[in-house]
C-alpha cells in the first residue's frame, strides 16, 4: 500500500525541483491517464510528451503509481479552487447560496478535468486505495463538508431547518449527479447551459421545499 506522501512530488536530491518542469510533467501524465489509463500509459511517452527524460520522471515521483497519485491530487486540488467559502455565504439568504454552490458543483461536476479525473480513479478503484480515498477526501468530502457547515449556520439563523446538514448536502449535492454527470463519464452529449439552469432552479426548489424554515 502507498504512503499518503507519495501524493505530492518526491524532491530530487541535492537539487531543487523545476516547478515549470514537473507541471509539464503533470500535465503530460494527465493526458495520458485520461487516455490510457494507468496501466496502458507509458512512462516514456509521458517522458517525451513533457519534454524532459525517463529518469527525470522517476527522480520526481518514484514510480508510474506515484506519478499517477501525484496527477490525481493535483487536478482534484485544481476543481474543486473557487469552491464558494462558507464564510461568504449569508445564512439568511440560502437560496441565493444554494445557487451559487449547485452553479459551481455543476460546473465541476460537467468539466473536463473532473470528469477525466473520475474516469481514471474508477479505473484503480480496489488496485490503488490511497489513490481513492485521497480523490474523496479532497474532493467529495470537502465540498460536502462545506455545504454542511452552510446549512449548519442557516439552522442557526432559523432560515433552514435542518438536523442533519451531512446528509442534507449529500442530498443535495446528489440532485446533480444524474443522468447528466453519467453522460459526461460516458463521453456522450453533455446536458447544454439551458439544462443546466433548469437544473440548478429545481434542485434548489425542491430542497427548499423540504429544508426551508
Amino acid at each position: 500500500m502507498q504512503n499518503p506522501s507519495a501524493l505530492t512530488p518526491k524532491p530530487q536530491r541535492g537539487r531543487p525541483r523545476d516547478p515549470e518542469r514537473v507541471r509539464r510533467i503533470l500535465e503530460a501524465a494527465q493526458r495520458h491517464f485520461n487516455e490510457h489509463g494507468l496501466e496502458r500509459a507509458s512512462v516514456d511517452a509521458i517522458a517525451a510528451d513533457a519534454g524532459v527524460s525517463k529518469m527525470t520522471v522517476y527522480s520526481n515521483f518514484g514510480s508510474k503509481e506515484g506519478l499517477f497519485q501525484a496527477v490525481v491530487h493535483d487536478r482534484t486540488a485544481t476543481v474543486v479552487t473557487g469552491v464558494p467559502g462558507v464564510e461568504a455565504l449569508d445564512p439568511s439568504q440560502p437560496e441565493k447560496a444554494l445557487l451559487a454552490i449547485g452553479a459551481r458543483f455543476l460546473e465541476l461536476t460537467r468539466g473536463d478535468d473532473a470528469l477525466g479525473t473520475l474516469r481514471s480513479v474508477y479505473g484503480v478503484a480496489g488496485a490503488q486505495p490511497e489513490v481513492c480515498r485521497a480523490f474523496y477526501k479532497d474532493g467529495p468530502e470537502r465540498f460536502n463538508g462545506e455545504l454542511a457547515t452552510y446549512l449548519r449556520r442557516a439552522h442557526l439563523a432559523g432560515t433552514l431547518k435542518v438536523r442533519n446538514p451531512i446528509q442534507a448536502a449529500d442530498l443535495f449535492l446528489s440532485m446533480f449527479l444524474g443522468s447528466g454527470h453519467f453522460r459526461g463519464l460516458l463521453m456522450l452529449k453533455r446536458p447544454d447551459a439551458r439544462e443546466n439552469k433548469a437544473l440548478l432552479r429545481e434542485a434548489v426548489r425542491v430542497f427548499l421545499a423540504a429544508y426551508g424554515a
